[in-house]
């Protein structure tokens, strides 16, 4: 997955490197699962410019992921499989209040399977949410029955049992998975923050 994004985001000689980022990738591949659409709306929900998105459209009928018709973008059946193997990855996703683990006024929370092993201080992750437009992120590990947030392990059921009550029903995390709640003050910046976060846990891949 991550040198499949690569190649999706990356530079092709002679052009200019595309305005777009992996985030905007996996939320284009999101909205046209849900439905078919245009460039125009497309470019809208993705806040990028017509231009960009049709680059971003070229790159992924390129790659055989999508196909465009009259009814706009559709998901080939590669590209679900595609969407199908991120979603494995990535199979939750939830909306938090404000709480003592978000830093802005909009928090997502995003469940990425066994990823603890590549957690270090949880501050790859907030930088990565930042490049995305976040306020920051907020790493959790669940491991041996407890959430926990590197590297102090402070215990998220004790000193934020409603934040705690949320997550394990909302994302049901087993052993070794990882939570990132990206915050910003739009949910847009929240969302694509946690995004990052995420994307970052696959062998250090943010961009």
């Amino acid at each position: 997955m991550r040198q499949f994004l690569r190649e999706l985001t990356g530079e092709r000689a002679p052009g200019p490197l595309p305005s777009f980022a992996a985030v905007h990738v996996i939320k284009a591949l999101e909205l046209i699962r849900d439905r078919p659409i245009g460039r125009s709306r497309l470019s809208k929900e993705l806040s990028i410019g017509e231009g960009a998105t049709r680059t971003l459209i070229e790159r992924l009928r390129d790659k055989g992921l999508v196909t465009v018709e009259r009814a706009g973008c559709i998901l080939t059946e590669k590209g679900e499989k595609f969407w199908e193997a991120f979603q494995e990855a990535l199979p939750h996703k939830t909306i938090l209040e404000e709480s003592g683990l978000t830093v802005g006024r909009f928090s997502v929370a995003l469940l990425v399977r066994g990823s603890a092993g590549e957690v270090r201080t949880g501050m790859e992750q907030r930088d990565a949410a930042m490049m995305a437009g976040a306020k920051g992120a907020t790493t959790l590990v669940y491991r041996d029955g407890r959430l926990t947030v590197p590297p102090e392990q402070r215990d998220v059921a004790k000193d934020f049992p409603e934040t705690y009550r949320t997550l394990m029903e909302s994302l049901r995390p087993q052993e070794h998975d990882i939570i990132v709640i990206g915050s910003a003050d739009t949910f847009e910046k929240a969302e694509y923050g946690a995004l990052a976060a995420a994307l970052s846990l696959f062998n250090g891949f943010a961009s």
